[in-house]
């Protein structure tokens, strides 16, 4: 049949004149007339992200800048431009700074923000760590500007958490005496490099010679970061339990990284990240992250942290009950803010035949105002926004990459969590002014 078919055909082009259609041509080497402008159409969301950032504030970027005019020296990038990048980098789900590298030299959309700046993966990777404090000052601008507008309100809250992998392996935990052995290790083999270059000054490449001494020098510091982080967590199992001191390990990787138990039930090294988030928009209000593998007691420096960034508490804080420490329910209901959060164990109670949502003896004022508001059924409608409303901001930074940190150390992983945060509430401001008949920017 086969054949028979590829007969036909040729017996077809024999008969019928030649056919014509235009081929791709991808050597001819032509001269286009076009800017970086008009290569990115105007409906790019890279024009929104650029048209925000330079909305914003960047005074205390630019006051680092040491070169100014009239003296010798490169002129470093312009901030704006590294913030816009990682800024749309993270909307597009992108986290690695080798790979925003290549797209800024490959797509269009990056190379219009880079506008002919060149930039490489070592400036972009320092920029995303270095500026956490400004990272934070940002979150509170972009709120502020929404609260000012009127698009947000700051009346009820929900905080969350999620744990986040670090850049460490669970191997790479470890007891006193082998780190001891480790560093020593380490030492010696940094000094065995010191040597061969002294020895050796124009054998080897003089990069690869300062890529070998660099990765010596930091593992050496990570280990001794790693025995002190060891030393504190022994202290505190002491304080809990009389002779797991010597247990306690950390990591030679990321010494300030903990084992969490994790959404699937496993362990593995992490970082808990909390959010603040405004139950009627989703717009993350406050960022946080700790290596406490546990929510209880996060409440309260959360709370001060919006009442500094805004000037102003929620009425209504909704939160599960691993939050729950009676300190932070006094705390908050004290200072005229209610707490919605579920009586811990209250099924349980319910099924005996108790009450548990009634007053104990132990109970202070707050905590029992508390305890009876949580049994009324206009409480329980409240709190059922809590789900919604904190899920959300964690499941979009997580579908945008906040699923592993690749930087290590807790003001770095701060920052990469900011930097999310400050993403998320990117695309908040354009939905809201978009269901405001607003300019998106």
């Amino acid at each position: 049949m086969k054949n028979n078919t590829s007969k036909n055909n040729r017996e077809f082009q024999s008969t019928q004149p030649k056919v014509r259609f235009q081929r791709a041509k991808r050597q001819q080497i032509e001269w286009k007339p076009l800017s970086l402008d008009q290569m990115v159409p105007e409906d790019d969301t890279v024009r929104l992200v650029w048209a925000y950032v330079e909305g914003l504030d960047l005074s205390a970027l630019y006051a680092q800048i040491k070169a100014v005019e009239g003296n010798a020296g490169r002129d470093p990038i312009d901030p704006k431009i590294l913030l816009a990048l990682w800024l749309y980098a993270t909307v597009d789900s992108i986290y690695s700074a080798r790979r925003l590298d290549k797209l800024c030299k490959k797509h269009f959309s990056y190379t219009w923000l880079c506008g002919d700046v060149g930039v490489n993966y070592h400036t972009l990777a320092d920029f995303r760590v270095q500026h956490g404090d400004i990272l934070d000052d940002l979150l509170t601008q972009s709120v502020a500007t929404l609260l000012h507008q009127g698009l947000i309100e700051l009346n009820r809250v929900a905080q969350d958490g999620m744990r986040v992998k670090a850049s460490a392996g669970s191997g790479s935990f470890r007891r006193k005496p082998t780190l001891e052995e480790c560093l020593k290790t380490a030492e010696e083999h940094l000094e065995e490099l010191n040597k061969e270059a002294e020895e050796d000054a124009a054998g080897e490449d003089r990069r690869t010679k300062a890529a070998k001494e660099r990765a010596a020098r930091e593992r050496v510091e990570r280990i001794k970061a790693a025995l002190e982080e060891r030393e504190k967590l022994a202290e505190k199992k002491e304080q809990r339990k009389k002779g797991t001191g010597d247990e306690a390990r950390a990591s030679t990787t990321d010494a300030e990284a903990r084992k969490m138990k994790m959404a699937n039930g496993g362990f593995n090294p992490a970082f808990n990240v909390q959010f603040a988030t405004a139950t009627n928009t989703y717009v993350i209000l406050g960022t946080d992250v700790t290596n406490q593998g546990t929510d209880g007691g996060l409440i309260g420096p959360m709370y001060d942290q919006l009442g500094e960034r805004y000037g102003q508490l929620p009425e209504d804080y909704l939160t599960d009950h691993g939050f729950a420490q009676a300190d932070d329910v006094t705390k908050l209901e004290a200072a005229g803010t209610k707490v919605y959060m579920p009586v811990k164990g209250a099924h349980k109670m319910i099924k005996a035949g108790k009450d548990p949502y009634l007053p104990k003896k132990s109970d202070n004022k707050e905590m029992a105002q508390w305890r009876q508001r949580m049994g009324t059924d206009e409480a329980k409608e409240i709190y059922k926004q809590r789900t919604a409303t904190a899920e959300f901001p964690n499941a979009c930074c997580r579908n945008h990459g906040l699923r592993q940190f690749n930087v290590r150390g807790l003001l770095k992983v701060k920052s990469v969590a900011l930097l999310h945060a400050f993403a998320h509430n990117f695309q908040r401001t354009l939905d809201l002014r978009k269901q405001h008949g607003l300019a998106l920017v």
